[in-house]
């Protein structure tokens, strides 16, 4: 059985929780308290983090490899893109994602040095503005992607819930952004996911 090493408050523990719950497949989640990490965390990640997947002598980390992962080994339903070029395309959105809006997400929920607040704020701004202009995108599609449910949906998602909690307000501008975010909220594996201390993070 996949035993999953989640923080329980963690937006890249999330993204993984919601996998596993889409797949409906038999895993175990462990609670990590992300300020009393145990000593083995370190031993299986050597940056200390979460999310960590165990299946016997495998041990992976990093939310989109441990996602990708267990897309390739439970295919239904199948949340990369079949086709190479699709996949392809997919996985450098993935890559842009991480390095243009959740580089900022890492800064809200880690950094706490003495620019901290400036900081904050640098980082509030420019999620703000990257997701400002991704909106338009939501007019005419479902989905990042399309019609289809994939697995940038689900890198967007723990970032779209926590924007009250982050102290990001966005205009009505992105009024499609917001209507997409409930669509994939209102899912029952999204749902199923969420913990008790996520629960309360959206008003």
């Amino acid at each position: 059985m996949m035993v999953l090493y989640s923080g329980t408050t963690c937006p890249f523990s999330q993204r993984c929780r919601f996998v596993l719950f889409e797949k409906g497949m038999d895993f175990e989640i462990r609670d990590i308290d992300l300020f009393n990490k145990p000593e083995e965390i370190s031993a299986m990640n050597p940056y200390g983090q979460v999310p960590i997947l165990v299946e016997r002598e495998l041990i992976l980390y990093e939310s989109n490899i441990i996602n990708e992962y267990i897309d390739e080994r439970f295919p239904h339903p199948q949340l990369m893109p079949a086709d190479p070029l699709m996949r392809a395309r997919a996985r450098l959105m993935l890559f842009n994602c991480e390095k243009e809006l959740f580089i900022h997400v890492n800064t809200l929920e880690n950094d706490k040095s003495e620019n901290a607040v400036v900081n904050h704020e640098k980082a509030r701004t420019q999620i703000r503005e990257y997701l400002t202009a991704l909106s338009p995108l939501f007019q005419k599609s479902k989905y990042v992607l399309g019609d289809e449910f994939s697995m940038l949906d689900v890198a967007l998602a723990p970032l779209l819930w926590r924007l009250d909690y982050y102290g990001i307000e966005l205009s009505k501008t992105a009024a499609p952004l917001m209507k997409y975010a409930e669509r994939v909220f209102s899912r029952p594996a999204y749902i199923e996911a969420l913990t008790p201390p996520e629960k309360v993070m959206r008003r």
